[in-house]
């Protein structure tokens, strides 16, 4: 029995291309967890996922499609799993300034 990987290479890919096109990456290819935590748009439609995920990959790795409900952030652990295909993701302790008097300790995602 072949891999999901070796089967539907292609499908995984566009897959991952669009998860990149629904986060909306900045010109550093990166995006805060602060901005997905508060862009409730972007975690349905990464939701909205699932069930081409469940389809073209072996989904026993990603929590977030595979049980949705045990996890705090499902869409977390989609991006992480799914932007494999293509990229690398790193990420670093960042402080985003909410205003002027307030700073925020949140992650930030690189992808390359």
């Amino acid at each position: 029995m072949r891999l999901k990987s070796e089967l539907y290479k292609d499908e995984q890919n566009k897959i991952c291309d669009k998860l990149i096109d629904i986060l909306e990456l900045d010109d550093n290819n990166s995006i805060t967890l602060y901005q997905l935590d508060n862009d409730k748009n972007k975690q349905k439609h990464i939701l909205d996922l699932i069930p081409d995920i469940r389809k073209y990959f072996s989904f026993s790795t990603i929590i977030g499609a595979s049980e949705p409900e045990k996890v705090q952030r499902p869409w977390m652990s989609i991006i992480r799993q799914i932007s494999k295909v293509k990229y690398k993701m790193l990420s670093i302790n960042y402080y985003q300034r909410i205003d002027k008097n307030t700073r925020k300790k949140t992650m930030k995602y690189y992808f390359s």
